[in-house]
């Protein structure tokens, strides 16, 4: 089974993360509001797969995205945030996240982008 690691800033947009993955064959084994919280989870944790907020409090996205990528290159990242212009979804790519989705997305966004990973 695949464990989830979650990580945003809105407590609103990780339960509705908790909600749409529950219905895969995943284990979600946290939950994150900022990037010094996700990097410490992530070290403990070892997840397979995480979704990844860019704008949080403390360390950003790309910098967590980037020491996640250093400590795991198989880990699979999706980038979830609400900057919309393409060069932050171009840079979240090559920087190593598998998929990337601009909020607000909706349900059928994020399977389409779980079930490329899975």
């Amino acid at each position: 089974m695949k464990k989830v690691l979650i990580v945003d800033d809105s407590t609103v947009i990780r339960k509705a993360l908790n909600n749409l993955l529950e219905q895969y064959d995943v284990q979600i084994v946290g939950s994150a509001s900022n990037g010094n919280a996700a990097l410490e989870m992530f070290g403990k944790l070892k997840p397979d797969i995480v979704t990844l907020d860019i704008t949080m409090p403390g360390i950003d996205g790309f910098n967590v995205l980037d020491e996640m990528i250093k400590q795991n290159k198989k880990v699979k990242i999706i980038v979830i945030t609400a900057l919309a212009d393409k060069a932050t979804g171009l840079r979240a790519l090559k920087n190593g996240a598998k998929s990337y989705l601009t909020k607000p997305f909706g349900p059928e966004k994020l399977r389409e982008a779980f079930d490329r990973l899975i």
